[in-house]
């Protein structure tokens, strides 16, 4: 790292660090799970992938070019923080401005720097202001979080309280970031349960789920990538083909296997999703119509 770039960072660092102090969240502004009164139509589940989460966007351009408008939004990981912005109003061309304008430094950690586990704070900060520090239930679309209970490995849902906390909760991922509490109990990434939580979108009642898969293709693993790498790999796949009956259309674009953080890269990224999902949308414009006549039929 040169000392440019190491200054930057210590500026950064410094400007951004009021974002790491912990919020007092009052108990009735926790995280949690409640019924809704409305049942939702046509839901879009965003998986999980880190950096690879910019193709969402790509998804997110052409579902509205088609003039497809989800009613419910369910995320796990990254797709958590995508799906928060664009449940809150963000539509798909304001959040690819935001990809190409996104400042990784923002989101650096003191002990990161030393290889150490961020706390996610600055991800929680990111978001609450992002989205005018509303709750999940005020975002104007429905909007679903998923992450994994510690204590027990189990799935959980978030959809009414502190956004930017589920949106943490739903991407810390183990080694990178540290558990997160929520109450009482300590949550992990959302890709460890439910890397595409398209049986969430079921069970919250979607009558038509749109699933979008950004992980890597099993059969392009280079050679000589670690086996952690590979095991987690397997692990997920296993995840998302267990899932993937319950989605009307699944899309998992070719983004290649190494995932990157420049702009290039996010640019790239999201044409390619975008060519991809645009193909798909005689398929998800077919499920949606099924669905409305069978209502019509009811």
């Amino acid at each position: 790292m040169s000392w440019r770039t190491l200054a930057a960072a210590v500026l950064a660092l410094a400007a951004s660090a009021c974002n790491w102090v912990e919020r007092s969240i009052p108990p009735e502004r926790l995280p949690r799970f409640e019924p809704w009164s409305v049942r939702p139509r046509v839901a879009l589940v965003l998986g999980s992938g880190g950096p690879r989460g910019f193709a969402h966007i790509g998804v997110l351009k052409a579902l509205e070019e088609a003039g497809v408008h989800p009613d419910l939004v369910v995320g796990s990981s990254v797709g958590a923080m995508v799906g928060a912005l664009y449940a809150a109003g963000y539509d798909a061309h304001k959040l690819e401005d935001m990809a190409y304008g996104l400042n990784l430094f923002e989101f650096l950690e003191a002990n990161m720097m030393w290889g150490g586990a961020a706390s996610g704070r600055a991800v929680q900060a990111y978001i609450d202001k992002a989205v005018g520090d509303r709750p999940m239930e005020a975002l104007g679309i429905h909007f679903a979080a998923v992450a994994t209970r510690l204590s027990d490995r189990k799935l959980v849902v978030f959809n009414h309280g502190d956004t930017g906390l589920a949106v943490r909760a739903s991407g810390a991922s183990p080694g990178e970031f540290k558990p997160v509490r929520v109450g009482n109990e300590m949550y992990i990434d959302g890709d460890e349960a439910s890397p595409v939580p398209i049986r969430v979108a079921r069970e919250l009642g979607a009558q038509v789920v749109i699933a979008i898969d950004v992980s890597a293709y099993l059969e392009q693993t280079p050679p000589g990538v670690p086996q952690e790498w590979i095991d987690k790999d397997e692990r997920r796949a296993k995840q998302i083909r267990a899932e993937a009956p319950g989605a009307d259309v699944l899309i998992h674009p070719d983004i290649g296997y190494y995932a990157g953080h420049d702009e290039d890269y996010r640019r790239r990224v999201i044409a390619i999703a975008e060519r991809v999902a645009r193909e798909q949308m005689p398929r998800v414009k077919a499920a949606i119509a099924k669905e409305a006549a069978l209502q019509a039929v009811h």
